[in-house]
């Protein structure tokens, strides 16, 4: 390790020289917090015996093994699915609306003193004989002519059953019975539904025989015996019930005409016909046996791929503390991805196989909760607003590269939480992803407040500080002179309306094309503003050096027939490079076309190619006092650089771009480059304190170029303005309830209002419910900058799969 906390092992060039190989470095590092294990200093490992292949699983013997065992189902982005239990619906209690209720109860209160008046006489009526007669049946001895009469007490028991079956008809008409059964016992799902009919059809019998439920007291409703006396009056005798099957077979059809419509209610019949479809089906194709599921811990896949002894191994690792979350997911990743000798390496390294080149397994401290399987880092809650979706209610708010490949666009002034709640943790979640492979970070903090400790990164590049230790290479080891123009250019006045991008680039290559011919490498900045300001004896010792060279020549002949001209870029590129030559930067920014070679020599030169080759730690310190421009030219120049070399094919780690500070670095071209790094396995990360910090034309268009959006509390209206319209709107059902005053007509009606106004002291008024569906923005401009609670965010999120989640309120302070 260097004096500032750097490694200079590996990446500080595109294609460095490995470290031989060796036992890995392993410093003390203190525990983490309680979301990732504590890393423990491996010891020499020697291969374990086999543990049985089946069984139960044991309780997690320590807690890498608890943390690896934890659930991670597949969740909506954005959400912490370490230990996710997606929340159930909450249960609606239907209630009946009091005049519901009313309207239900009336009705079966006025049959209840119907029917009792009944009984005891108190409804005077003419009771007729019952005549029966049918023109083709003649064994009851009576004709059309000459009918037959029934009267006697049998007759009146038939009477009380048709005068019993119309009440109940009109009262369950009238009080709506059948629509509320329909309503509280139609629609519950299945077995519930048929449970709950059952428990009404039990009931129902109750009343029709209760002498078959013990305990009841109540007498039988008036259906079996009407039924039974209509048999008598059409028979004439009480012959036919001296047969047993006779009875019983009455008994059976009263039942089944009692329980029959509460079977349709419950939906007996459909629901016993698809378990009796779904057994056959289990009884025709028997599964195979289900296998008993081992914890993540023993390593599953690896004992399914055949692998025990390398299982084992790790097995025993994880159980004795010797593995923390890092190694975890660096051996998963490796596995993952089919790295040869597989078995090999980790019987011969266990736990430390595919180490970091640094030698490190984790970070000194961490200051948020990571899980490294998922590759989230949780940075909030989200709230259980009405508007959120019911798997955001009380989840964890997490980040990781299926969404940070997107892009991400944090705006809120300054004090609001961006770098404490946001930009540190992705910083640090990114460095450890790096730790296992599968991330390569470069950090860009703002000046004078550095990201992270030194002893988390690979490479720190102080710009403008002697004790630096690398120097940052303003063409990232470009090869062909307009790609690294192209670069430069950008760098210089991307941010600039009266300098057009290609023509600056243009006279940038006629420079160092012809300039790479004769020395082998690019200029260093001096040289190069000398040049483009047309120095008299640069531009002649160049001359003279390309004499051979007639393509050369020919470039360096168009540059000097420009200098000067109307419309000529090389001045405002000269001034923007005098920004970078000053004594303070004296000994950076000396351009290298060969790996390991500086002009000055007093720092080594580090190419940012490098990120697209290793999974490497990279943070630049930009210069303070003074120096805000030239900050902010070179943060321009990290972000044309980073777009540049993250082409690179052949790539399989994720790489991301952290802009701690990105005022003044969106151009036209910067936000082309933004919309592009999606489908390169990459991503930026750009923090803003307002909007007003990117030209106005860019507005719509960096919106649309990232893909995640976050507003923070304090945002100005104005900035908020730009936000809703990016959100867009979406349907809302809103109820509005008018009081209209009713005026009677009546002298007795207007005397009854008369006394309720005196009584209440409110005229009589009658509701009108109107239920209708409008279009609201998501979250407006007042609301983002007047309804958003200290510590708390906005954010709206896309992965690279095109999976949405709406802004939605985060807080940012547990």
């Amino acid at each position: 390790m260097n004096s500032d906390g750097t490694q200079d092992a590996w990446g500080t060039q595109a294609d460095p020289v490995p470290r031989p190989a060796g036992p890995p470095r392993r410093p003390a590092v203190p525990p983490a917090p309680p979301a990732a294990p504590p890393a423990v200093p491996p010891r020499p490992v020697r291969a374990p015996e086999a543990a049985p292949a089946s069984g139960p699983a044991a309780p997690p013997s320590s807690a890498v093994a608890a943390w690896l065992d934890e659930a991670r189902p597949a969740a909506r982005p954005g959400v912490w699915r370490f230990g996710y239990r997606p929340p159930k619906a909450a249960r609606v209690v239907e209630r009946l609306a009091p005049v519901t209720v009313v309207g239900m109860l009336i009705p079966l209160v006025v049959a209840l003193v119907v029917w009792s008046l009944w009984r005891q006489g108190g409804i005077p009526y003419q009771f007729a004989p019952l005549r029966l007669f049918t023109p083709d049946d003649w064994w009851w001895g009576g004709t059309i002519a000459s009918p037959r009469t029934m009267e006697g007490a049998e007759a009146r028991v038939v009477y009380d059953g048709v005068f019993f079956a119309v009440l109940v008809c009109a009262m369950g008409r009238l009080g709506g019975w059948l629509g509320a059964a329909r309503h509280f016992v139609g629609r519950r799902p299945q077995p519930a539904r048929a449970l709950l009919a059952l428990l009404c059809a039990l009931a129902a019998l109750s009343f029709v025989f209760p002498s078959a439920f013990p305990g009841v007291g109540w007498d039988a409703l008036p259906v079996v015996d009407p039924l039974f006396s209509l048999v008598v009056l059409v028979s004439g005798s009480y012959e036919l019930f001296a047969s047993p099957t006779f009875t019983d077979t009455l008994y059976a059809v009263i039942t089944l005409l009692v329980v029959w419509p509460f079977a349709l209610l419950g939906g007996w019949w459909p629901y016993l016909r698809e378990r009796l479809a779904a057994r056959r089906a289990n009884r025709e194709r028997p599964g195979p046996a289900a296998p008993v599921e081992r914890p993540r811990a023993q390593w599953p896949e690896l004992r399914d791929a055949g692998q025990h002894e390398a299982a084992d191994v790790l097995t025993a690792e994880v159980a004795a503390g010797r593995m923390n979350d890092v190694d975890c997911a660096r051996v998963t990743r490796a596995w993952t991805a089919g790295l040869p000798d597989f078995r090999e390496t980790v019987l011969r390294e266990a736990g430390a196989a595919w180490a970091h080149p640094s030698g490190h397994r984790d970070l000194p401290r961490r200051g948020a909760r990571h899980d490294l399987l998922a590759g989230q880092v949780r940075i909030g809650r989200w709230v259980a607003d009405e508007r959120a979706p019911l798997p955001y209610h009380d989840a964890g708010a997490a980040l990781g590269p299926d969404v940070l490949g997107t892009s991400l666009l944090a705006v809120g002034p300054s004090g609001s939480g961006k770098t404490r709640t946001l930009v540190e943790p992705l910083t640090e979640a990114l460095s450890l992803q790096a730790l296992t492979g599968s991330c390569a970070v470069v950090a860009v903090s703002s000046p004078g407040s550095p990201l992270g400790s030194d002893a988390a990164f690979d490479v720190i590049v102080r710009i403008g500080d002697p004790s630096s230790v690398h120097d940052l290479d303003p063409y990232a080891e470009c090869g062909d002179p307009d790609e690294a123009a192209a670069v430069l250019a950008e760098a210089l006045v991307g941010d600039l309306d009266t300098v057009n991008g290609q023509s600056a680039a243009t006279a940038l290559a006629r420079l160092l094309g012809p300039y790479r011919a004769v020395h082998g490498r690019f200029p260093a900045l001096p040289v190069l503003r000398e040049l483009l300001e047309g120095e008299p004896g640069a531009l002649s010792a160049l001359r003279e050096a390309v004499a051979g060279d007639e393509v050369m020549r020919r470039e360096l002949d168009a540059r000097v027939r420009q200098t000067g001209a109307p419309g000529d870029p090389g001045r405002a590129l000269a001034d923007r490079l005098a920004l970078l030559d000053r004594p303070v930067f004296a000994d950076f920014f000396g351009g290298s076309g060969r790996p390991g070679e500086a002009e000055a020599g007093a720092h080594r030169a580090f190419s940012l190619r490098a990120v697209a080759h290793h999974p490497l730690r990279v943070r630049v310190d930009l210069p303070e006092r003074g120096h805000e421009e030239a900050a902010r030219l070179i943060t321009r120049l990290v972000l044309a650089q980073f777009d540049a070399v993250v082409r690179e094919g052949g790539r399989t780690h994720f790489a991301c771009l952290v802009l701690d500070d990105a005022t003044g670095t969106v151009t036209a071209e910067s936000v082309r480059r933004v919309q592009r790094l999606r489908s390169r396995n990459a991503g930026v990360v750009l923090a803003l304190r307002t909007i007003g910090d990117v030209p106005e034309a860019l507005h719509g268009p960096l919106y649309g170029a990232v893909g995640c959006r976050m507003a923070f509390s304090g945002i100005t209206t104005w900035d908020g303005s730009r936000f809703a319209r990016t959100w867009g709107t979406e349907w809302v059902e809103t109820t509005e309830v008018a009081k209209h005053t009713v005026f009677a007509d009546q002298p007795m009606t207007r005397a009854i209002h008369a006394v309720r106004k005196l009584v209440t002291g409110r005229a009589v008024t009658t509701d009108a419910v109107t239920v209708r569906q409008v279009e609201r923005e998501r979250w407006s401009a007042s609301r983002l900058a007047h309804e958003v609670p200290p510590g708390h965010a906005v954010l709206s999120l896309t992965t690279v799969g095109g999976e949405h989640a709406p802004p939605l309120l985060v807080d940012l302070r547990g």
